[in-house]
């Protein structure tokens, strides 16, 4: 029989151990690692080739959207499965955005997710319920254009308090097109300021104020 092999990758050593407790009896399932952030996941990665990572979003030094991109640009082959605690709509565009194969939350059972890696593996989308509805919602909504990634990134830095010159330094990008994309998101959310576009972003669900 092949194995699936798996990268684990969480911030947290008890989710981790957890999860590995979980699938641990799956006879086709070989855990070839433990990653605690995007950047080592992204190296693991590129070490061990696993068939499937399970990636948490929220996480020091790089999240776990910016190690799906690299992830999928380097080795398209690997299935990236999203297993979160989190369900907005904007972390949901992102992770799907960047290659994610498929969106789980942490309160998933044993079996679901045993049969989500296996789906994963086979190149299968798999969505939790929750969020499957949510970008029903979200494709249903009448004209209501989404952010793209980029204005999502923006979108979120303006929140932190980053000027326009900080955002284009951090993003690797000219401070004109900062404002390009600042136009865009007022345009998208209806807004002509800055505080006003963050207040919106908020109300949809594309940021979250911690």
């Amino acid at each position: 029989m092949s194995h699936i092999r798996l990268l684990i990758v969480d911030d947290h050593t008890v989710v981790r151990t957890g999860l590995r407790g979980m699938l641990a009896g799956q006879a086709d399932f070989e855990i070839v690692g433990e990653a605690a952030d995007g950047a080592e996941a992204v190296t693991l990665t590129e070490r061990l080739r696993p068939d499937v990572v399970l990636m948490d979003l929220r996480m020091p030094n790089m999240d776990g959207v910016t190690a799906i991109r690299h992830i999928k640009a380097r080795h398209p082959e690997v299935q990236i499965l999203v297993l979160t605690t989190y369900d907005t709509d904007a972390d949901i565009l992102r992770a799907i955005e960047a290659g994610a194969t498929g969106y789980l939350l942490k309160d998933t059972g044993r079996e679901e997710l045993a049969r989500a890696i296996r789906a994963a593996a086979r190149g299968e989308s798999v969505l939790a319920p929750p969020v499957a509805a949510k970008l029903m919602q979200q494709m249903r909504a009448p004209g209501e254009e989404r952010l793209s990634a980029r204005e999502l990134e923006i979108l979120r830095l303006v929140a932190h308090g980053k000027s326009n010159k900080e955002i284009a330094r951090h993003l690797h990008i000219s401070q004109a097109t900062v404002k390009t994309h600042l136009l865009h998101i007022y345009q998208k959310l209806g807004v002509s300021d800055r505080t006003a576009a963050v207040t919106e972003g908020v109300r949809r669900g594309y940021i979250r104020l911690e």
